[in-house]
C-alpha cells in the first residue's frame, strides 16, 4: 500500500525514455487500492444523508457510507449536514431547535428531485441498525462544540450495538473538531478515529506528530493532497481518506498521491481495479 515519492518518480523518469509498452506498466506503478466512501451516501444519485442515498451505495458497493449527525431539541441523533434543515428539506430552522417529532414530518428528498419526494430525514439509530455489517460506517461529528455530550450520545448507540469492540465493525468517527475527537477517543479508544482538515497549516509535520497520538486517519481536502504528504501520513502509522470527489477526472491524481480512501458523492467513479 505504501510507496515512497523516489520509487514513483524513478519509475515515471524511466518511462519517459521507454517504449508505450513501459509507459503503460510505469502508470500501473501510480495506482494504489482505495476504499470508496461514498459521501453523504451515493448523494450524486439520491438525496443526501437519507436512507435512499445510503441503499444506493450498497448497491453501488461503496465500502463505506459517510454521514453527519447532529442532536435534535429533545436529544435524539439525526442524520443531516448542515446546522440548519433549509437547504435540504421543505422546512425551516436550526436543527438543535427543533423535536424529533418536528424533523421527521419535513420532506428530505424534493429539493434533490420530485421522485425523491416523502423521504424522511433518518436517525442515527435508524442508519446504525439497517447497515451495520452491510458497508463500512464513517461518522461525521457535524458542529459538536453545538451539542455537549454529542460524543457520548454516539459512543452509547455504538456499544448498545456491539459496534465499539473490534475494528471488524467498520465504524470511523471523523471532524474538524480535535478536542471532540479526543474525547470520543477517550470513551471508545478501539474505534478508529479521522482528522478532517481543508487547512495546509494542520498538517505540518508537528501536527501530524500529534494526531497520531490518537488519531488513525488524517482526512484532507482533495486540493491539499501530495504524495509528499500522503508519505508523510504513512510514515506515522495513520492513512489518508480525501474529500470530496465530484468530477471523474479527480480521481487519478488521488490514486496516484498513494490516498486510502476517496471519499466522493458518485461511488462509480472510483475505478473497481483499484477498490479493497
Amino acid at each position: 500500500m505504501f510507496r515512497t515519492g523516489i520509487t514513483l518518480s524513478a519509475a515515471l523518469l524511466t518511462a519517459l525514455f521507454q517504449p508505450a509498452a513501459a509507459l503503460a506498466a510505469a502508470n500501473d506503478l501510480t495506482y494504489h487500492r482505495a476504499d470508496t466512501i461514498a459521501h453523504r451516501g451515493a448523494s450524486g444519485y439520491a438525496p443526501e444523508n437519507t436512507m435512499a442515498a445510503f441503499r444506493k451505495a450498497v448497491e453501488m458497493k461503496a465500502d463505506y457510507i459517510e454521514l453527519d449527525v447532529q442532536v435534535t431539541r429533545d436529544g435524539h441523533l439525526v442524520v443531516i449536514h448542515d446546522n440548519t434543515v433549509d437547504r435540504t428539506t421543505d422546512g425551516t430552522g436550526r436543527v438543535g431547535a427543533l423535536t424529533l417529532k418536528e424533523m421527521r414530518r419535513l420532506d428530505a428528498g424534493r429539493f434533490f428531485r420530485p421522485d425523491f419526494a416523502g423521504e424522511p430525514i433518518p436517525t442515527f439509530d435508524e442508519v446504525l441498525d439497517e447497515f451495520r455489517g452491510k458497508i463500512g460506517i464513517l461518522i461525521e461529528l457535524k458542529s459538536p462544540e453545538r451539542y455537549p455530550g454529542v460524543e457520548k450520545r454516539v459512543a452509547d448507540a455504538l456499544r448498545k450495538r456491539g459496534m465499539d469492540k473490534t475494528r471488524s465493525a467498520r465504524v470511523i468517527v471523523q471532524s474538524f473538531h480535535f478536542d471532540s475527537l479526543k474525547r470520543f477517543h477517550k470513551l471508545l479508544p478501539d474505534i478508529p478515529i479521522g482528522v478532517l482538515t481543508n487547512k495546509a497549516s494542520q498538517l505540518t509535520d508537528a501536527m501530524l506528530d500529534e494526531f497520531a497520538t490518537y488519531a488513525n486517519y488524517v482526512n484532507p481536502s482533495r486540493n491539499l493532497v501530495t504524495a509528499d504528504l500522503t508519505d508523510r501520513i504513512h510514515e506515522r502509522g495513520m492513512q489518508v481518506f480525501a474529500w470530496t470527489v465530484r468530477k471523474r477526472d479527480e480521481v487519478k491524481p488521488l490514486l496516484i498521491a498513494g490516498v486510502d480512501g476517496i471519499i466522493t458523492d458518485f461511488p462509480d467513479y472510483v475505478p473497481r481495479s483499484h477498490r479493497r
